[in-house]
């Protein structure tokens, strides 16, 4: 991927409110990103469907299970999903199925095609992150386990494109 700045791959992080499990997917997808040495090939953020959390840090659980396994999700803040999403982002990558249907009814039709389940990009059979915000710690492990996986099939796909 050798894109200029203007021509970079922008994909969007969305779950519910943009605390717990779609800033996990934007700072292990950056991880990964950078791994990969392709930074300046991508633009990459996270949003909520709602504002219950916006200018808030990760949710504290999230942050301290992503650090044990070597991702920062520190300089991450909560922001809703606005209309300017959809034409800035090329993939915008929901969590679960609710919030898949709310990102659909708020895109215009030209912009549908853009909004995928991000464990389309999983090896496992679920199709939907699970939220852990109401959980243990296990539930942020388990969104990790998730995350990770779906985050190089991710990579991966788009790098064939």
């Amino acid at each position: 991927m050798t894109e200029t700045r203007e021509e970079r791959v922008s994909v969007l992080f969305v779950c519910m409110g943009n605390i717990c499990r779609s800033p996990t997917a934007e700072g292990v997808f950056r991880h990964h990103v950078a791994e990969a040495g392709l930074e300046e090939s991508f633009e990459i953020d996270s949003a909520g469907t709602h504002a219950y959390h916006v200018g808030e840090a990760p949710d504290r659980r999230a942050q301290e299970a992503a650090a044990r396994r070597g991702f920062s999700l520190a300089d991450i803040r909560a922001r809703r999903v606005g209309r300017e999403d959809f034409e800035r982002f090329h993939y915008i990558i929901a969590m679960d199925q609710d919030n898949l249907v709310m990102l659909h009814e708020q895109a215009d039709a030209a912009h549908r095609e853009k909004i995928r389940l991000f464990l389309e990009f999983g090896s496992g059979p679920e199709t939907e992150v699970p939220d852990p915000y109401y959980g243990g710690a296990t539930g942020f492990e388990r969104v990790l386990d998730l995350v990770e996986d779906a985050s190089r099939g991710l990579l991966e796909s788009l790098r064939q494109r």
